[in-house]
């Protein structure tokens, strides 16, 4: 008796496994970034294509608790940002930040399913240590960074609107309250993640060189590390992340960055992975 017992409980065990099994591989798989903000702004770019609904109090910081509905059935695997590409092939979708989609061979307008709005409050921030906000330092850097010749060069080489310039009023690369005699021969280290951030960077390098200032740059490839830089002083400044992950990063951390200056926007963008037809979220089975 006990063992007929032990093997109904057994086969009920099964019939149960395969019964989820058969759930998850029924649903439509969504790989999207991990981190605070950059998890709530992909669920809102799934909200406006239809596929989900968030509970009326999910702000740019909601998770995939905050999800109330949904039209198709899904699984929304939450990765590491910088992971995200590498996972796309394992999955139906996947939601992409923009700097790690073009490190990858991804372009969202041509490769995206869906592109996020270039009207949005993620603009990529330099950033400081707290304190160092009105130095010539920061001016000189805050300057070259917002120059006419960045400004072209993302006009030139991101036409298709993957990446978009906020800079209201080009510099000529310098500013003119700096005494850049006074900072010659000095190092400005800053930690930048890859394209497009690093492209930038080095043409700032060459606009602080014509004054006699190093920009030192530094490549980081994830979402931490630059700010755990400037904020140990390792590095003087970071140009990486947006506007909502800097001001929850400091909340979250007790840190204290300062933003002195937006340069860009990245549209997000849904890529297909094992599935490239969209409509498959916004259609109930």
């Amino acid at each position: 008796m006990m063992k007929k017992l032990i093997l109904l409980l057994c086969a009920a065990a099964l019939l149960i496994t395969a019964t989820c099994s058969f759930a998850m591989a029924d649903a439509y798989k969504i790989a999207i970034p991990d981190d605070a903000t950059n998890e709530g702004r992909a669920l809102l770019l799934l909200q406006s294509i239809g596929a989900l609904t968030l509970k009326e109090d999910a702000g740019i910081e909601a998770t995939d608790k905050d999800v109330a509905s949904t039209v198709a059935e899904i699984e929304l695997i939450p990765v590491q940002a910088a992971n995200v590409p590498n996972v796309l092939q394992d999955v139906d979708f996947a939601v992409i930040n923009n700097n790690y989609a073009l490190d990858n061979g991804l372009n969202p307008s041509k490769d995206g399913l869906a592109i996020e709005s270039a009207d949005s409050p993620y603009s990529n921030v330099i950033c400081v240590k707290e304190g160092n906000e009105d130095s010539d330092l920061t001016k000189a850097l805050v300057a070259a960074f917002s120059s006419q010749k960045i400004v072209d060069f993302i006009a030139e080489n991101y036409a298709d609107g993957s990446v978009v310039s906020v800079v209201g009023e080009p510099t000529d690369g310098y500013d003119a309250s700096v005494d850049y005699e006074a900072l010659k021969g000095q190092t400005i280290s800053i930690a930048v993640t890859p394209v497009p951030h690093e492209l930038m960077a080095n043409i700032a390098k060459e606009i602080l060189a014509e004054k006699g200032i190093t920009l030192d740059v530094k490549e980081v490839t994830d979402y931490v590390t630059p700010n755990d830089f400037v904020e140990a002083g390792d590095v003087y400044a970071n140009f990486f992340a947006h506007i909502p992950y800097q001001e929850a990063f400091n909340r979250d951390n007790g840190t204290h960055i300062a933003i002195v200056a937006p340069i860009h926007v990245e549209p997000m963008a849904i890529y297909g992975g094992q599935t490239t037809d969209l409509s498959v979220l916004t259609t109930a089975k």
